[in-house]
């Protein structure tokens, strides 16, 4: 069995090019979801290695208010059963700084920039979370 990864995403081409990428270089299972209900779900219902998760998000709402990957990463990091699940942040709107920031208002165990163009630095970067 594929170790699994969640991948929260909104964008269809970064899906498919991260999902490849995922599932061909890294040998992973990809599930990829932007609904913040099935995310919690999967987070604590399924043995998920890792998270990728887009900081900003343009659909996902949670009890009725807009969200972004910062808020459902410290919902992530806030419960139990799931803090103890790696996140890997990725943004393509970074600015010096973004990176510990980021990293402090979540808990998150990483953080990479969008666009990704190499394969192997996006592998890296979820190995690194995951402890490999």
């Amino acid at each position: 069995m594929s170790e699994r990864i969640l991948l929260v995403e909104d964008d269809p081409i970064n899906i498919k090019f991260i999902s490849t990428v995922l599932v061909k270089k890294g040998g992973y299972e990809v599930v990829v979801s932007e609904e913040v209900d099935e995310i919690l779900r999967l987070a604590r219902e399924t043995d998920l290695k890792a998270v990728i998760m887009d900081v900003s998000l343009s659909r996902s709402s949670y009890e009725g208010r807009k969200v972004d990957g910062i808020f459902i990463t410290q919902l992530l990091k806030q419960d139990a059963a799931t803090r103890h699940i790696p996140v890997l942040l990725a943004t393509a709107h970074a600015m010096f700084g973004d990176r510990e920031k980021y990293l402090e208002l979540t808990g998150a165990e990483g953080y990479i920039a969008k666009p990704i163009h190499d394969p192997a630095s996006l592998i890296e970067a979820v190995k690194a979370v995951i402890g490999h």
